[in-house]
């Protein structure tokens, strides 16, 4: 069992780990800046991926139910932790908000998806993607919230989901499949083709960005 444990390790982190050390090393010998690339990354790379697997994904509404309904729930039990934690400790408000934010919110998307697909192949990818979605939908609605409770409303922050691509392509992607559309072939090539750089470009941004707080600590502490 231990074989099979650390096989499955080497096959699923050593992928991951080589466009995460390119990155690293660009970024440490060639200071490029990840902004454009991220843009690249949320606006175009990632809808792509989102509609390309929600469109075609083998799961049911029982599983979307189900998907929802932890994600829910998870996010009120951790939300409790974290406020009960904040008072009992009688943090700052500063700080409630930073621990609420470290302890509701996850990378799910950048390093997550890879790590599914990987792991699980396209069936568990089909299933993440729900949640990925709806992490989506907390982390720029209540996450902006909690970020700057102070400079945006609740309806504000609500409607900030809707300048994220992402979204419509998973709106599109229900469309679709409700609907029976079938999109020509030459379409979903090249849909296809832009969600397959996805996972090396958003793995390369997570290693150039691990070089820059380290690097943005150690000038910090030179200060």
């Amino acid at each position: 069992m231990l074989q099979t444990f650390l096989t499955t390790v080497y096959q699923v982190f050593l992928p991951i780990s080589l466009p995460v050390i390119g990155g690293a090393l660009i970024k440490h010998f060639k200071p490029i800046d990840t902004k454009p690339i991220s843009t690249l990354s949320l606006y175009l790379l990632s809808p792509a991926l989102i509609f390309e697997t929600l469109i075609g994904a083998d799961i049911s509404y029982g599983e979307i139910t189900d998907t929802v309904l932890f994600t829910v729930l998870n996010m009120l039990l951790l939300w409790g932790i974290a406020v009960g934690i904040g008072k009992a400790w009688s943090l700052p408000a500063a700080e409630r908000s930073g621990l609420t934010l470290t302890a509701l919110f996850t990378n799910c998307v950048n390093y997550g998806l890879p790590l599914v697909l990987l792991a699980f192949g396209q069936a568990g990818l089909d299933k993440a993607s729900v949640y990925v979605i709806l992490q989506i939908i907390i982390v720029n609605t209540l996450g902006v919230y909690f970020a700057a409770r102070s400079q945006f409303s609740v309806k504000q922050a609500a409607l900030s989901i809707f300048k994220l691509p992402s979204i419509y392509a998973a709106v599109l992607a229900v469309i679709c499949r409700t609907a029976h559309v079938e999109l020509p072939q030459e379409l979903n090539q090249g849909i296809s083709m832009i969600s397959g750089a996805y996972t090396s470009v958003a793995l390369f941004i997570l290693g150039a960005q691990m070089v820059s707080v380290r690097s943005g600590k150690t000038a910090l502490r030179q200060r």
